[in-house]
């Protein structure tokens, strides 16, 4: 992450539907704050379901984007290079481990930034991230001193510093070609960001965060989830559904072009029936489709991510953002099926452009405050250790680490306690097992038509 003597913060966010580039400068009385400059937008080309699946495609998104947040600016394309990117991943594990260490002996000792690396260390040790696997944030989800919670650790004194770390994890392919893409397009990759992550940022207020509460985006090709407590993310989840599923769906039951279901998509809901009608569109058919697939991915993928979630852990609700919560109805229907208040996100937490000061860019504004969050608090939401070619320029440092790391591992495998010596074990792991995959559910908008809205009917009428 760049220092704070960087004037210009700069992202970009690759989603399915959209390529935006982000300019910001920072506010030199309020250093927490900053004032959006210019932006960039081009249609996302080559990603499909949030994934990209040309990188020539996607690059000419990410070039484009980057020439209007240019011409806009005005400033030098020297001095925009350098972003933070967030992508999507459509298999993404979010892991929580335990660490201990011992920091005095018999007298106490003021928490020091070794000591929450060494913590951080023992808790990485006890990972097991599936194969090819890259570990893309590490976020401590709580501490205790002495078995004591606390909030921040650094130079309070103590005798024993326990840890829980939150790793959140995605293919390395996934990473490759995102960096590959960027890069290829004439940037660099400052960092990156998951965008479920990044949109949560962009739409939940810091008061939100420490009481509880789940922020739910609802993208073009995913919806984003992350669960919060205590202020910090513990939990990040991806759903492969999103608005392109419901333009699928509408594009199915009434038999027309892609092209023309998206745009009956965005128009449906602020366009009279009767003029919709009069254009040959059966606005009736329509809106229970779009309908079913929301009422389908709120109460099966969502309900079912969140099963253990009660309005006792989250008291701060949901805050639902993305382009399909401008969706009517949509509120209630989650209230509904999740029991559980909700707060539609009208506009990013950040004052943005005309244009973009609604829902489907808190994303963008996401990654903004990642930046100022990561500056402030370097261990609020810490980068891999991980090597990848090109992106860290510490990766010998960072070799140097991982080697240690091995080699104490080692040493700890080859010590067997007596047996009657006792042995500390830490809490056992109560967030739960996010490792669910989730099945693209593209074929349910072809299937018979007159079956799927009979089954939606009733449902429909309440709603409306």
């Amino acid at each position: 992450m760049p220092g704070k003597s960087d004037s210009l913060l700069v992202g970009l966010s690759m989603g399915t539907t959209k390529t935006t580039m982000i300019v910001a400068e920072r506010n030199p009385r309020y250093p927490d704050s900053v004032h959006v400059i210019g932006f960039g937008n081009a249609p996302s080309k080559g990603i499909s379901k949030g994934i990209i699946v040309s990188l020539q495609d996607a690059r000419q998104s990410v070039m484009k984007a980057f020439q209007e947040a240019q011409s806009i600016t005005g400033i030098s394309p020297k001095r925009l290079n350098s972003v933070i990117v967030a992508f999507n991943a459509m298999d993404v594990q979010s892991e929580a481990t335990h660490g201990m260490v011992t920091l005095g002996g018999r007298d106490s000792k003021a928490v020091e930034t070794g000591d929450l690396n060494r913590v951080i260390d023992r808790a990485r040790d006890n990972l097991a991230l599936r194969s090819n696997m890259y570990s893309l944030h590490m976020i401590p989800t709580s501490y205790e001193l002495d078995g004591r919670p606390i909030d921040e650790p650094l130079n309070m004194n103590g005798n024993q510093l326990d840890m829980w770390l939150q790793t959140v994890a995605v293919p390395m392919t996934y990473v490759q070609n995102v960096v590959n893409c960027v890069q290829t397009s004439g940037l660099e990759v400052k960092g990156l960001v998951l965008k479920p992550l990044a949109s949560s940022l962009g739409a939940v207020y810091e008061e939100e965060m420490r009481a509880g509460c789940i922020s739910i985006c609802v993208g073009g090709g995913t919806t984003g989830i992350v669960c919060y407590r205590g202020g910090r993310a513990y939990r990040v989840m991806s759903i492969p559904i999103g608005g392109d599923h419901i333009r699928s769906d509408i594009a199915t039951v009434l038999h027309i072009p892609f092209g023309e279901a998206e745009h009956l998509k965005k128009r449906i809901f602020t366009t009279p029936p009767e003029d919709l009608r009069r254009e040959g569109i059966d606005a009736d058919l329509a809106t229970q489709a779009i309908v079913a697939r929301v009422e389908e991915l709120f109460g099966e993928y969502v309900r079912n991510a969140l099963a253990e979630a009660t309005p006792q852990h989250f008291p701060g609700g949901i805050i639902l953002s993305g382009g399909v919560s401008d969706t009517p109805g949509i509120e209630m229907m989650l209230e509904d099926i999740l029991q559980m208040p909700v707060r539609k996100a009208v506009e990013p937490v950040y004052k943005m452009p005309p244009g973009l000061d609604n829902a489907s860019y808190v994303s963008a504004a996401g990654i903004l405050r990642y930046q100022i969050l990561t500056e402030n608090d370097p261990y609020l939401f810490m980068e891999s250790d991980q090597l990848l070619p090109g992106l860290s320029k510490d990766s010998e440092k960072r070799k140097r680490q991982e080697e240690q790391r091995g080699e104490r591992k080692k040493r700890e495998e080859q010590y067997e306690p007596e047996d009657d010596e006792e042995v500390f074990y830490g809490p056992e792991d109560d967030y739960g097992d996010d490792d669910e995959d989730y099945e693209d559910d593209e074929e349910a908008g072809r299937e018979n038509v007159g079956e799927f809205l009979r089954n939606l009917k009733d449902r429909f009428k309440k709603l409306f």
